[in-house]
């Protein structure tokens, strides 16, 4: 494991939240790779139904999401049994799906990456190959956004250059 000036013996699992075309598994690789730690984004787990219904711009509800949700908690869980360190990509829209992914660490930390309209719907339209499709989609989201508060998270705009957010993270977590 490479010293990067965190301490690199100490285990942690964070979140990267945010809305669609936020940032979430670049961010989440690039703060997994200074923190030598392993990076799974949260879409790969998505059902086939989840992910068929989100191709066709339908958006998902709370049922959609429960089981999705409950996977990634034993994600962090197993990680945290091992005590090893681990950065998962997921919107975590809501206050109550972040407390069913505290269950499995409720040490949890996380990244909340937040951005306007603007930034977002230029981000999405100018990605290929990905599921999640539409203006309606990033509509929905926006709407059920229920964004962390200073003691839930720490959260960072968009706008700042990649490496920036990272370094701005990482300094946050602290020794």
């Amino acid at each position: 494991m490479v010293e990067t000036g965190v301490e690199a013996t100490r285990s942690s699992r964070i979140l990267v939240m945010g809305v669609s075309g936020s940032g979430k598994t670049h961010i989440g690789r690039l703060v997994a790779e200074r923190l030598g730690s392993d990076f799974i984004d949260g879409d790969d787990y998505h059902s086939p139904a989840s992910i068929d219904k989100m191709a066709r711009g339908i958006p998902l509800n709370d049922e959609d999401r429960r089981e999705w949700l409950e996977t990634l908690a034993e994600c962090f869980a197993g990680y945290h049994r091992r005590e090893a360190s681990v950065v998962i990509g997921c919107s975590a829209l809501k206050r109550r799906y972040r407390d069913t992914l505290r269950r499995g660490d409720p040490a949890l930390k996380i990244l909340f990456l937040s951005g306007d309209h603007e930034q977002l719907h230029q981000r999405l339209t100018s990605r290929e190959g990905h599921f999640f499709k539409g203006d309606r989609m990033l509509q929905s989201q926006l709407a059920d956004l229920e964004p962390p508060s200073e003691d839930e998270a720490v959260e960072l705009n968009i706008a700042l250059a990649p490496d920036r957010l990272v370094e701005a993270f990482v300094q946050r977590l602290g020794p």
